[in-house]
């Protein structure tokens, strides 16, 4: 009785992962990374063009602080052992909408800091706002070693997370390989 208990739960457990493995390579193909080094820096822009979707957008109309939340690694390809973590960011921009003024307060944090903030009332602007980063400094480039194999891994959260299975939360997880030719 106690194999069949085991055995039902496996495969429950296993079409559990194979279910979350295909959201996340279906997930991975609406990430777009752009790294690019420039005076001495690594620089990484990245859009989720599909990130504002319309529970995103029912959330902030609602008046819930509305946060997306990017981990971006920089990771140098080790072929024999584990990758070597060379940088890490972390990003958060959020919307406050208020419902009386019908204003949007934008906030963008990197590592805990505020960075900049600004307000709005135009949807177009908080969509860019919370889906898109341009030329974000990773690192200087003296961290890095010449041609070699590098990628930046960029893991995106939304919170609050409406279409998370059992409280789990979902990530859209993308990856782009680069070489450091100086």
């Amino acid at each position: 009785m106690s194999r069949v208990r085991n055995s039902k739960w496996l495969c429950v457990w296993c079409a559990a992962v194979v279910c979350a493995a295909g959201a996340i390579v279906h997930a991975a193909q609406t990430l777009r990374i752009v790294p690019i080094v420039h005076n001495n820096e690594v620089l990484v822009s990245f859009e989720v063009p599909d990130g504002y979707t319309s529970d995103v957008r029912d959330a902030i109309a609602s008046g819930l602080r509305t946060t997306f939340s990017y981990d971006v690694e920089l990771k140098m390809h080790v072929s024999v052992w584990v990758d070597r973590l060379v940088a890490t960011a972390v990003v958060g921009t959020s919307d406050r909408y208020d419902n009386l003024t019908r204003r949007h307060t934008l906030t963008r944090t990197v590592d805990g800091r505020e960075q900049e903030t600004i307000t709005t009332e135009s949807e177009a602007t908080v969509r860019q706002w919370l889906t898109t980063l341009d030329k974000l400094p990773i690192c200087r480039t003296t961290k890095l070693e010449a041609n070699r194999d590098y990628y930046v891994r960029i893991s995106a959260r939304v919170i609050p997370d409406h279409t998370s299975i059992l409280g789990w939360s979902s990530a859209v997880v993308g990856r782009t390989p680069f070489t450091f030719v100086p």
